[in-house]
């Protein structure tokens, strides 16, 4: 079954760059497309295959940087039987089975010089040659590259055939990056967001707080939209009430106040305290990390009871006392925070 994509944005940079992809698609002619990871490269060569002619015939596609270089034009062109150790039979590359299609390479810059050798062979006479055959073979294929590299450097590097370049490059689509889509993140995070919420089931979309939507905005999203999509559905499947507009936003889902060797990063967004000489908002640790009582270090046991606490008191501090934003700082649902507190007898904390 094909898979079912949309466009979601309203900035013109986006709608220039889904027109001008629109505008090539009926052309049988050769499109780069460019742009950061998480941009949405592979939707445009989709929809360059799509509003075509060859629309009904297959899209084939292939991460030329997913295999070692010594595969990979046995994987772009086949081999015949017997040609290297391993190949047992003859197999078709993925040029033979886009024949009559589309073949979106994604990952372009990584093809080794040899590959693009006879890539351009390819593009320039539509014909290709198995590893270990004699007769070259007709194929019928549009070619959509895609790559988060600047290509024109790399020939001047000498990293890419510029004869290549020129062939592939009848038209450029360069992405936006979701940072410069004015007014975008909002419609990708509700988008994103509602289909959490039903996902999990919830009666009903809370939306996110102002102070949260502001976060997100401001987020320079290096990720792009593939980050926002993590972000979001991670901060609706940790909110613990569905009735209450999302106010927790945590942006590297890998910082810990118990991450090995490294401070924890200031990315969990716990809105509604004050904010720093900076401007940004202070989370667990926002001072040094919590310290062992003295008299309880030789006792194991009771440094780690006593380590806990200090982490939950500091914690608490950092939030203001709220226990759903603590928790949240915390990586903890909302009964594990209140279960913790029970235990070290800091539930009545308030606070000095």
């Amino acid at each position: 079954m094909a898979r079912v994509q949309n466009f979601i944005g309203s900035s013109l940079a986006f709608l220039d760059a889904v027109e001008r992809a629109s505008r090539a698609a009926p052309l049988n002619r050769p499109v780069l497309v460019i742009g950061e990871r998480g941009t949405g490269k592979e939707l445009i060569a989709e929809r360059l295959h799509h509003l075509s002619s060859r629309w009904a015939g297959p899209l084939v596609t292939m991460n030329c940087a997913a295999l070692p270089e010594n595969l990979i034009e046995a994987e772009l062109f086949g081999h015949e039987a017997g040609a290297f150790t391993g190949a047992a039979k003859t197999r078709k590359g993925r040029f033979e089975e886009a024949d009559g299609g589309t073949l979106f390479l994604d990952e372009l810059a990584t093809l080794s010089s040899p590959a693009q050798d006879r890539l351009l062979r390819a593009v320039e006479y539509g014909e290709i040659t198995r590893i270990g055959a004699s007769k070259p073979v007709k194929v019928d294929v549009r070619i959509v590259a895609a790559t988060n590299e600047h290509l024109p450097r790399l020939v001047d590097e000498g990293k890419f055939r510029a004869d290549l370049l020129d062939r592939l490059s009848f038209e450029v689509v360069t992405l936006p990056p979701l940072r410069l889509r004015q007014g975008d993140i909002p419609l990708l995070a509700e988008h994103f967001g509602r289909r959490m919420a039903s996902e999990l089931e919830w009666g009903g979309w809370p939306g996110f707080s102002p102070e949260a939507r502001v976060a997100l905005e401001t987020y320079p999203w290096p990720g792009n939209v593939r980050e926002l999509r993590n972000v979001v559905e991670r901060a609706v499947y940790r909110w613990d009430d569905p009735e209450q507009p999302i106010a927790a936003i945590q942006f590297d889902p890998f910082s810990s106040p118990w991450a090995v060797g490294t401070s924890p990063e200031r990315v969990v967004h716990n809105f509604g305290e004050a904010t720093d000489e900076e401007g940004e908002r202070p989370s667990v640790s926002s001072g040094s990390e919590p310290r062992l009582p003295s008299h309880v270090t030789s006792d194991f046991r009771a440094a780690v009871t006593a380590f806990e606490r200090a982490i939950l008191e500091e914690a608490l501090k950092a939030n203001r006392f709220n226990q759903r934003a603590t928790a949240a700082a915390l990586s903890l649902s909302y009964d594990q925070l209140r279960h913790a507190l029970k235990r070290h007898k800091l539930m009545d904390s308030e606070p000095a």
